[in-house]
């Protein structure tokens, strides 16, 4: 008979060679390692729209008393790549911190280019303010986060009022987002996604920097070579010298992917990521 270590170790080995991609492995590790209990996923795959990627998930604790504030969690890809089910690590870690996590999925290029995930954005904010009542959240008290691509698409939400949701977004966490890129890499994958616009300076979200704009937290790793942290400072300068609120943090040796892993129990030692968002964004969406 086997022992109870050789069991778990066998529970632990299958947990992860069932999961074939990177964040698959991630979230069978993130569910093996003690923490953020009392959380489950309340909604699976609802509708926003039409299309197989215009889907969301809801994520809360379990047994919550009273509403509370609702995180809209937008995953990064270079617009190309990704999907819900790899980020249950990220909309747990938050749920854990005493909110309603709502992740959605958007349409990736090459089936679509700008501004289709922008508006596959919106279309979930609208879903969220219109459906999240009912599920244990306050639809008064609305703050989006984003990785990378998904932190483009959430400040643009947050700051350009042309998508039709900013004034509901009360505060918005940045992870490594691509603020200010111009011009594109020739070939890149901004080029694919956002060479379209007949604007290019509409694709930025700093141009749409204001002062009365919901208060960010744009967080970087100062060792970023993927999305270089002056998007961050440039962002944040730009809100702050119009009178408006916004800080930045830079955590040293952090990359790119690594302040993203910083949300999973595994990694989460490597910087305070989880604890910098969820602490601004409970001050923020407090009553």
């Amino acid at each position: 008979m086997m022992s109870r270590r050789a069991l778990l170790s066998v529970s632990a080995l299958s947990v992860l060679t069932a999961a074939c991609s990177p964040l698959g492995v991630l979230n069978g590790a993130n569910r093996l390692t003690p923490g953020d209990g009392g959380v489950k996923r309340i909604v699976d795959g609802a509708a926003f729209g039409s299309d197989p990627r215009q889907r969301l998930d809801v994520w809360a604790p379990e047994n919550a008393t009273a509403s509370l504030p609702v995180i809209v969690f937008f995953y990064g890809g270079s617009w190309k790549s990704g999907d819900r089910d790899g980020y249950g690590f990220a909309a747990r870690a938050l749920a854990a911190r005493g909110f309603v996590v709502v992740v959605p999925d958007y349409r990736l290029v090459p089936q679509i280019r700008w501004p289709a995930f922008v508006e596959d954005g919106a279309a979930a904010m609208q879903w969220v303010a219109a459906n999240i009542a009912a599920h244990g959240g306050d639809p008064g008290r609305i703050g989006v986060v984003g990785h990378s691509a998904g932190a483009h698409i959430a400040l643009l939400l947050a700051l350009d009022r042309r998508w039709g949701v900013a004034d509901s977004i009360k505060a918005a966490v940045g992870l490594a987002g691509p603020y200010d890129f111009r011009p594109f890499e020739p070939g890149g994958a901004a080029e694919a996604a956002l060479g379209n616009a007949p604007d290019l300076s509409d694709t930025q979200p700093i141009h749409f920097a204001r002062a009365d704009a919901p208060a960010l937290l744009l967080l970087h790793g100062d060792e970023d070579t993927t999305v270089k942290p002056r998007n961050s400072t440039r962002l944040a300068n730009a809100v702050t010298d119009l009178g408006g609120r916004a800080t930045t943090r830079l955590y040293p040796g952090i990359g790119h992917i690594g302040i993203l892993l910083a949300l999973s129990k595994p990694f989460r030692g490597k910087a305070p990521v989880l604890e910098d968002a969820s602490e601004f964004l409970l001050a923020q969406l407090t009553p």
